[in-house]
């Protein structure tokens, strides 16, 4: 019986020193010691949805009630970033020349009101928040209604010709020059009129990959042979080269939220993460997202993290963009962890915590804000999970 009692003590101990080993990696004293508070990017992306759900009234005064309610939310839990979808349908929610005013927040397309990112951009940095200036370069429309685009859409000249794709949406041809073109003089007059702390492309680039098959066959007859994958990541490279140039001429950070999965981008997307991490000609920073429990078994957040920071080579921060929408819901596609969402409450906050263990962190920021703050779409667990989160945020 004392062999046994040994043995099974001997097991116990073995066991706690696995588990041990297992979350030493989780030591919240030892990530939290490395940050800087005072320069931590706490960020919400603020999408043309919640523009439409909060913002958008006939009202201009109503309007400036609602984004100084959004203003004082984000603030109130201690965030100081606000990532507002300022383009998402080659329009504008500001004064423009080249984009119309944005139908999610007016009656029809080009009917203007208040000028929402100057109101949005006074009123944060009153309160040190800063506002980064969220553009989906090439997307004009979720559906293939071409009837909506108006005539004073960019998009309207070029209807019926291949510098547009209808298809499961509307989209610019991205390997058009005139595309480019248009894409970077809209950059332009942004950081030239408005006083935005940065500028942020999302993970939309290439909606698939027949848009340009007939400029890829021309170039071919032309220059040295490449894939069509290599000739849409080198045309992604361009615009973003470039847009990168202007801002820093502008002094302003310029930065891309690209799909999580690595892989993605160079299969679906086209955006060649690889090459702009160890550069320093493309972004500024990058956002991750990095939309993943620990428990997913095809991409867990802590390798997926650690993949990401790893990459960077350059004088590149990383932000990264955590699945705050997720929370209380059925992950579906983390097969064994499917349920993780709903069985955990403190997910957000630990993964706050890794994350800022990396060597190349500089924040974080959580997709989206009516997850946070609209309590029509709270749950038992988000409640939870939000005030876990809290407790790690300064």
């Amino acid at each position: 019986m004392k062999k046994i009692s040994k043995y099974l003590v001997c097991i116990f101990i073995l066991v706690i020193l696995i588990i041990l080993i297992k979350y030493s990696k989780y030591d919240n004293k030892k990530t939290v010691e490395v940050v800087n508070y005072n320069t931590e990017k706490r960020g919400v992306f603020f999408s043309y949805i919640e523009l439409k759900n909060y913002i958008k009234n006939d009202d201009p005064e109503l309007m400036k009630k609602n984004i100084d309610s959004v203003i004082a939310n984000v603030k109130s839990i201690n965030f100081n970033l606000i990532i507002l979808q300022v383009r998402s349908f080659s329009d504008a929610i500001y004064k423009s020349d080249i984009y119309p005013y944005s139908s999610v927040i007016s009656k029809e397309e080009g009917l203007e009101n208040l000028d929402i990112l100057k109101y949005f951009i006074e009123k944060a940095h009153q309160e040190n928040i800063l506002i980064y200036g969220w553009i989906n370069p090439y997307r004009v429309r979720t559906t293939e209604d071409i009837n909506s685009i108006s005539k004073k859409n960019p998009a309207y000249k070029y209807i019926e010709t291949d510098t547009l794709y209808v298809g499961n949406g509307i989209y610019y041809n991205p390997s058009k020059t005139e595309v480019t073109d248009l894409i970077v003089s809209g950059v332009k007059e942004i950081i030239t009129n408005y006083q935005v702390d940065g500028i942020i492309f999302d993970d939309y680039f290439y909606p698939n990959n027949e848009i340009d098959i007939a400029d890829y066959q021309e170039y071919l007859q032309k220059n040295k042979y490449v894939s069509l994958e290599e000739y849409h990541l080198n045309i992604i490279n361009q615009l973003v080269k470039k847009v990168h140039a202007i801002c820093l001429a502008e002094k302003i950070e310029f930065g891309i939220s690209p799909d999580g999965n690595i892989e993605n981008n160079y299969t679906k997307n086209f955006a060649d993460v690889k090459t702009w991490l160890k550069s320093d000609e493309y972004i500024d920073f990058i956002m991750p997202q990095i939309y993943y429990g620990f428990l997913n078994e095809v991409k867990p957040f802590y390798q997926t993290l650690l993949e990401w920071n790893d990459l960077i080579k350059g004088d590149i921060k990383m932000i990264v963009a955590l699945a705050f929408y997720k929370v209380g819901l059925l992950d579906q596609y983390a097969k064994s962890g499917s349920k993780e969402w709903i069985n955990n409450n403190d997910i957000i906050m630990r993964e706050i915590i890794l994350s800022r263990s990396m060597k190349n962190y500089a924040g974080f920021a959580l997709f989206r804000y009516g997850n946070l703050f609209d309590n029509k779409l709270f749950t038992e667990t988000s409640i939870l999970e939000k005030k876990n989160m809290c407790k790690v945020i300064k």
